[in-house]
């Protein structure tokens, strides 16, 4: 395990890597060192051959209560600031791995948004999701006014975003923010499930796939239907489209190779 001096905690094992929010006097509240560091951390695992999936969580039974307020980074001119937490953001959307927040405890302001903007959630029974920045006297942050809208009707979005109420993980869950609830002793065996299954699959084609959906959100039907064709002529240029075709035919199991 990496111990970095900003309050993450960076573990490898295997083509998984493992990063928790470690500051839990704070329910893991991050400052703007810890972003920098998400984002460097995710720029390493973008350009490792090795590493194929993330998974987020946090420390001490809490996931993320978004940026630390109170501190001297308050004085900080607001758009740098925001800079940084941006950039965090778009690493998240930019890796070309999957992304899988399993989440403990409080997911409130930032920490509910780093959520949304991960590929895949998982959260325990103990954990409650809030758009909490109305309570601080702030608008969101960290993706929030995109992600709520392409989620969930307007009227709901703006429920979550206006009142800031607290929801539940099965509430979460059923209105489609989450993927899965479950118990709190089974929520790391699950995610490492998860990302054992995702790293078993043809790295190049799972990153077309999430470029291909993040993109669908942005464009048209017929740029949508544009994108796929360019992805699906690039993999058939690859080792690994050919493998998982020739293994299919051949009835055994594919071996991929990243390439």
């Amino acid at each position: 395990m990496t111990s970095t001096d900003s309050g993450l905690l960076v573990e490898r094992d295997g083509g998984t890597v493992t990063v928790t929010f470690n500051r839990p006097h704070t329910r893991n509240g991050l400052r703007n060192q810890e972003w920098l560091a998400l984002t460097k951390t995710l720029g390493e695992v973008n350009r490792s051959s090795r590493d194929r999936v993330v998974v987020l969580t946090g420390a001490g039974g809490n996931f993320c209560s978004g940026a630390e307020l109170g501190g001297p980074e308050d004085d900080m001119f607001p758009l740098a600031g925001m800079q940084i937490v941006n950039d965090a953001c778009m690493a998240i959307r930019r890796l070309n791995k999957p992304v899988i927040a399993a989440v403990s405890g409080y997911a409130v302001g930032a920490g509910f948004n780093l959520v949304l903007t991960s590929d895949l959630a998982v959260a325990d029974t103990t954990a409650q999701f809030s758009q909490i920045f109305i309570k601080r006297g702030m608008s969101p942050d960290f993706g929030g006014s995109w992600h709520l809208p392409q989620a969930l009707s307007l009227h709901k979005a703006k429920e979550l975003a206006f009142f800031g109420d607290k929801i539940s993980a099965t509430e979460a869950r059923d209105l489609g923010l989450i993927n899965h609830v479950v118990a709190s002793d089974e929520l790391i065996s699950f995610c490492s499930d998860w990302a054992s299954r995702l790293t078993a699959l043809p790295p190049i084609a799972l990153a077309r796939t999430k470029h291909l959906l993040n993109t669908s959100l942005e464009g048209s039907f017929g740029a949508a239907l544009d994108q796929e064709a360019v992805a699906q002529e690039h993999n058939f240029t690859t080792f690994d489209t050919h493998e998982a075709i020739s293994a299919f035919l051949d009835k055994r199991p594919p071996r991929y190779l990243g390439r």
